[in-house]
């Protein structure tokens, strides 16, 4: 990336040795990223996330017992910042609320800067980052089992709607696992903007609401596997 053009990363953490921490690991990866704020409060976050409008916000989920999830859409609400969850937790159902809310990315306090960089780059090109010692468990929130249905099944009819063009797409994005728009577009033939009216429409027909909840429906629903012509 150009040093003209870093990524702009706004920290929130209610612990000052924790900030002064990620201060220190993103300091590694100048020009490519920089710091425009540090706060330890949500209200101060959604305030600069407002005004400032950083790429990238790295977000602690418990700030001072204050769950942070339900701040995540205001903190995006300007259409340019970016949520990458600095999880401490391991709460299934905290971690899968926190991407339904919006948030991009989920990724372990634990992990080694060079891979918390790499996180922050990820979600600012736009894919899904959730680090893969916490996928399980997100993925385990959100599959539930269903039990056998006494009337018919409302999904089978969701699902036929879709035609097969879409049912192919939904097989490229689970197999692409979090892969761009673009390399998908290629893979399918089409332009990136055709994509994204496919993926409007399956959204649309699915009733789902994201990618994370797409690639969740079609490994519930038997539409993971490649399509027949």
């Amino acid at each position: 990336m150009s040093s003209l053009h870093p990524i702009r990363v706004m920290l929130v953490d209610d612990h000052k040795t924790m900030l002064w921490g990620l201060e220190k690991m993103l300091e590694d990866a100048c020009p490519a990223m920089t710091v425009v704020a540090s706060v330890s409060n949500i209200g101060d976050a959604v305030a600069l996330a407002g005004s400032l409008q950083p790429d990238i916000v790295v977000l602690d989920v418990d700030l001072d017992g204050v769950c942070a999830v339900d701040s995540v859409p205001a903190l995006v609400a300007n259409g340019v910042t970016r949520a990458l969850m600095f999880s401490g937790t391991r709460d299934q159902e905290v971690l899968a609320r926190a991407v339904r809310s919006g948030a991009r990315g989920v990724i372990g306090k634990e992990v080694a800067a060079e891979q918390l960089i790499d996180a922050i780059a990820r979600v600012h090109r736009g894919e899904l980052c959730l680090d893969q010692a916490l996928l399980g468990s997100l993925l385990g929130a959100l599959i539930k089992p269903v039990p056998a249905p006494a009337a018919p099944d409302p999904e089978a009819a969701r699902i036929a709607l879709l035609t097969l063009k879409e049912r192919k797409i939904v097989a490229m994005m689970v197999e692409g696992n979090g892969a761009l728009n673009k390399t998908i577009a290629q893979r399918a033939f089409i332009s990136e903007q055709t994509l994204r009216n496919h993926l409007t429409s399956i959204y649309s027909k699915l009733d789902v609401a994201n990618r994370l909840e797409l690639y969740v429906y079609a490994l519930k629903n038997g539409l993971a596997g490649p399509q027949e012509c």
